[in-house]
C-alpha cells in the first residue's frame, strides 16, 4: 500500500510540474499581428483578430502586440519588424497580405507565421498556418433574412473590391435571399475599396433611392457608410464580420459574422500546446462556430424568421443544403 501511495504521489508531482512548464511556457510566449489598411480599430475583421488575441493574452498569460499598416507596402517591413522583435507567432490579417507573408516566411524559415482569408493550398510554407472561412454561410443566413423581411421586393449588396473571397459573400448572399423569396432582386456594386466610407455611403444611398430597403456590405471600412446611410434614411443595414448592431442599434437588422477572433485564439491555443498546424489550412464554419449570425439579430428580427433560420443552419451542417460561393454554383442553386 505505502509503495502504491508513493507512485501515486509521484505521479502526482511530475503532472504539476507538466502543468507548471505548460503555464510558464505560455507566460513566455509572445504573438503578434500585422493589419491590412483598416487598422486594428476597423469595427470589423482587424478588430475581430485583436479581440482574440486579447482573450488568449488574457486565458493564457501570453504577451501580444499589433502593428497597423496605412498602406500595402506597409505590410512586409511590418512583418519584419516583428520577426527582428523576437515573436513567437506573426500573424497577417487578410488576403491581401499573401504575397507578404509568403515572401517573408521564405526568408526566415524558422519564424512562424499565420495568415487569415488565404491559403497557398498545397506550396503552404511548412512555417505558415493559414486560416480561412466559409463566408458564404452566414451570408445566405443574412440574405434569406432579407429576403423574408423586405417590404420592397429590393435589396442591396456593397462589396469591397471584387475578389474571390468577397464574392463568397455575395453569391451567399444572392442564394439566401433566392430562396426565401424568388422574386426579390438585388442590387449589386462594388466599391472597389476597403477604406473609402463616402463611397460606400453613396452606393447605398443610390440603392435606397432604386427602392431598396436592406443593404447588405461585405467591404470593410466601406461598411461604415453603408450603415451610416441606413441610419440618416431610416433603412435596414446588414453588417459583416463582427455584430455591427452597436454602429447603428435601430438600423442594424443583422450581421454575418465570421469568428476571426476564434481562429486567432484556436491557432495560438494549438501553438501553445506544441501543435503548430504549420503547412495547413484550417477551414472555419459553421460546423465548427466560426461563423454564424450576430446574437442581436433577435432585436429586429421576428422570433419565427430565426426558427426557419436555425433550421436551415441544420441543413447546412448536415449537408442538406450547400451554400454557393461562386456565380456557377449560385446559377445551379
Amino acid at each position: 500500500m505505502e509503495k502504491f501511495r508513493f507512485a501515486l504521489s509521484a505521479v502526482l508531482v511530475l503532472i504539476f510540474i507538466a502543468g507548471l512548464m505548460t503555464v510558464s511556457q505560455a507566460a513566455e510566449m509572445k504573438i503578434a499581428m500585422v493589419t491590412d489598411v483598416g487598422g486594428v480599430n476597423d469595427q470589423s475583421f482587424n478588430q475581430s483578430a485583436w479581440e482574440g488575441l486579447k482573450r488568449a493574452e488574457k486565458d493564457f498569460g501570453i504577451k501580444v502586440a499589433y502593428k497597423e499598416s496605412k498602406q500595402d507596402a506597409d505590410y512586409a517591413p511590418n512583418m519584419e519588424t516583428l520577426t527582428d522583435a523576437g515573436y513567437d507567432l506573426i500573424w497577417g490579417i487578410g488576403f491581401l497580405m499573401g504575397d507578404a507573408i509568403k515572401e517573408t516566411a521564405e526568408i526566415n524559415p524558422d519564424q512562424k507565421y499565420a495568415i487569415i482569408d488565404f491559403s497557398y493550398g498545397p506550396e503552404t510554407p511548412k512555417n505558415v498556418a493559414c486560416a480561412v472561412f466559409q463566408e458564404e454561410e452566414p451570408s445566405f443566413l443574412v440574405g434569406y433574412i432579407a429576403g423574408k423581411m423586405t417590404k420592397t421586393n429590393k435589396v442591396g449588396f456593397v462589396g469591397g473590391i471584387k475578389f474571390p473571397l468577397i464574392e463568397k459573400f455575395e453569391y451567399g448572399y444572392m442564394a439566401g435571399v433566392k430562396l426565401a423569396n424568388p422574386d426579390v432582386e438585388v442590387l449589386r456594386q462594388y466599391a472597389e475599396s476597403f477604406t473609402d466610407a463616402a463611397k460606400g455611403k453613396a452606393i447605398t444611398n443610390n440603392m435606397y433611392q432604386q427602392g431598396a430597403d436592406i443593404v447588405f456590405h461585405a467591404s470593410g471600412g466601406v461598411g461604415d457608410g453603408v450603415i451610416e446611410a441606413a441610419k440618416e434614411k431610416g433603412k435596414w443595414a446588414i453588417g459583416v464580420d463582427k455584430d455591427q448592431n452597436f454602429l447603428a442599434p435601430d438600423n442594424v437588422l443583422t450581421s454575418a459574422m465570421k469568428r476571426v477572433d476564434n481562429a486567432i485564439y484556436d491557432i495560438g491555443k494549438r501553438l501553445i500546446a506544441g501543435e503548430f498546424v504549420g503547412g495547413d489550412t484550417v477551414a472555419y464554419n459553421l460546423k465548427n462556430e466560426g461563423v454564424g449570425i450576430a446574437p442581436t439579430s433577435n432585436k429586429h428580427v421576428p422570433a419565427e424568421i430565426l426558427q426557419e433560420v436555425d433550421g436551415l443552419i441544420a441543413k447546412i451542417k448536415a449537408g442538406e443544403i450547400v451554400v454557393p460561393a461562386t456565380q456557377e454554383a449560385f446559377d445551379k442553386f
